[in-house]
């Protein structure tokens, strides 16, 4: 099945954005209220915090944690950090290992390793935590599999029956075919997640069963459990009751380059163990919002959703999610990077959601090199605001992790939950080198509009349009003039220039808020300051927003 989302490469374009947009005033923002900054030296503000860090103590234990170290109160520090130690108690006694790395990590990075250690001590958790995980322990091959034909036991053919669909008065069953692969002995394999998509959706009220197929038999239908899946990187984990005939092991898709040869496998057209090879096209393809995907040339039609794409050595280097019909060649696989940092959420079960920052950035270079991330663009509500960073500040490691680029931070990234506390050192715009404690929240399905919505205009279109403003006219509010212009945004593109007075006109949005249009009256400099109409579409999601 080729993957529905297929859609983002077209919806680059644009092309079609007119036909889905809803009207939006482009003054009326803060449909949901995001939390302002206050002032913590005012007595007011500070006891105000107070209550409401023992109002989410209970239920966001780190983020009160977090939230007292900014205030000061040390107190209320002593209180919160006893109360997350004990609650990484609670966890281990509960065998919820999941909570219990998280909360460990908060308390570690919030400079509390101590308190917590007797507890549990890292490398005991460490142990608990990653030696139950499927995919873990499985040695990488280095060597070539003298018959390749032999990894084809290890994938199995994705059942998803939906019963019954009706059309024109006729009922037709309805189904849905992939591919998975095992990764563990106990049963557990790998699919994409819009395979079992309509399985896992709370708003699917009709009947679903997941099954699947062994490699060579064709005839039983194995019953197979949804373990955790993640909608953003189109993955998850399932679970069969048998011993697996063969089980991957996972490699590096930092091994890979362009010209390698790799097989994939799967079930197109529901065509059971069929392999199929190419090459590796390009591992840069910017499909997913927090990362590149492979682009391979190995056969890849609808069923092979879910298949592992292998090395000569049998790895699994990736995992097929989609195909772009009627253009020969043009195939995409998900990093198994992606997988591995993922799958001990997976694991946990449920629905894995994304962290993030609250930011928007590039990478920054040093003459050519590569030395960190530019926060450019931060939520008034964000963690970036609470702890003091400023914009042009960049980020240069998290956890004592080296951030280099936007993509190393998205990586970093992945590897956690929302509601962790995390370290990050940064420099200012003094050359300083410093560090602050960060706090993730959920990923919103539209950071765009999410900014859109939670800040002014000409904060937010920094962001979204690539360019700063300020009023200009006290009589028309819809009149800035710009400040700043970055290199490569949608603004810069289409000729604007610092000190160009423009008018923002009528804002729209598509139905999934992934994209707007907005209409500017602009005196563009560059062009002699005549004045232009101008509509002009933004992305409202991508990889620049962590």
């Amino acid at each position: 099945m080729k993957i529905k989302t297929i859609k983002n490469i077209a919806a680059c374009t644009f092309a079609a954005f007119a036909l889905t947009i809803c009207s939006c005033n482009s003054t009326q923002q803060n449909d949901f209220k995001t939390e302002e900054n206050f002032d913590y030296t005012q007595e007011d503000a500070r006891k105000a915090e107070a209550e409401r860090i023992k109002k989410i103590l209970q239920t966001y234990p780190s983020e009160a944690l977090w939230r007292s170290i900014l205030l000061g109160d040390e107190e209320l520090i002593e209180y919160t950090s006893d109360y997350l130690r004990d609650f990484c108690a609670s966890s281990l006694e509960q065998k919820d290992y999941l909570e219990l790395y998280y909360a460990y990590k908060s308390m570690c990075n919030a400079g509390f390793e101590k308190k917590v250690a007797p507890v549990i001590s890292k490398a005991e958790l460490d142990k608990l935590y990653f030696n139950q995980l499927p995919g873990y322990g499985i040695p990488k091959s280095q060597t070539p599999v003298k018959n390749i034909s032999k990894c084809i036991e290890g994938t199995v053919t994705v059942w998803v029956d939906l019963g019954i669909k009706v059309q024109g008065g006729m009922g037709y069953a309805d189904r849905v075919i992939g591919s998975g692969f095992f990764i563990d002995e106990r049963g557990y394999f790998v699919t994409n997640h819009h395979v079992i998509a309509d399985v896992v959706d709370p708003k699917y009220e009709g009947y679903g069963k997941v099954y699947i197929k062994l490699a060579g038999d064709e005839e039983t239908r194995i019953p197979a459990k949804v373990i955790g899946w993640d909608k953003v990187h189109d993955l998850a984990l399932l679970k069969t009751e048998i011993k697996p005939p063969y089980v991957f092991s996972l490699g590096s898709s930092n091994d890979l380059r362009v010209g390698d040869r790799v097989y994939a496998i799967g079930s197109p057209l529901g065509l059971e163990s069929t392999l199929t090879s190419g090459i590796v096209s390009s591992t840069n393809r910017k499909l997913f919002t927090t990362g590149s995907v492979l682009q391979i040339d190995a056969a890849v039609n609808s069923g092979n959703s879910g298949g592992p794409c292998i090395d000569l050595n049998g790895n699994v280097q990736a995992v097929v999610f989609a195909g772009i019909q009627k253009y020969q060649g043009l195939n995409f696989a998900i990093p198994v990077e992606y997988l591995k940092q993922e799958l001990a959420v997976l694991y946990y079960g449920g629905l894995r959601n994304v962290p993030w920052l609250g930011g928007y950035g590039h990478t920054y270079k040093r003459g050519a090199k590569e030395s960190g991330v530019e926060v450019q663009y931060f939520n008034p509500g964000s963690c970036f605001a609470r702890a003091g960073l400023k914009s042009g500040d960049v980020i240069t490691a998290i956890d004592n992790m080296p951030v280099n680029n936007v993509e190393n931070l998205q990586a970093i990234l992945r590897t956690y939950v929302p509601h962790v506390i995390v370290k990050c050192d940064y420099i200012n715009s003094d050359n300083e080198n410093k560090s602050a404690l960060l706090y993730l929240t959920k990923r919103p399905s539209s950071p765009g509009y999410y900014f859109y919505q939670n800040d002014t205009i000409q904060n937010s279109f920094v962001a979204l349009y690539g360019m700063g403003m300020v009023p200009s006219s006290s009589s028309n509010p819809k009149s800035y003039l710009i400040t700043k212009i970055l290199n490569g945004g949608v603004a810069d593109e289409a000729g604007f220039s610092e000190n160009d007075p423009v008018t923002v006109g009528k804002v729209q949005f598509n139905d999934d808020k992934t994209a707007m249009y907005c209409e500017f009256s602009v005196k563009r400099r560059k062009k002699g300051y005549l004045d232009v109409s101008i509509g002009l579409p933004a992305g409202l999601d991508g990889v620049n927003y962590f």
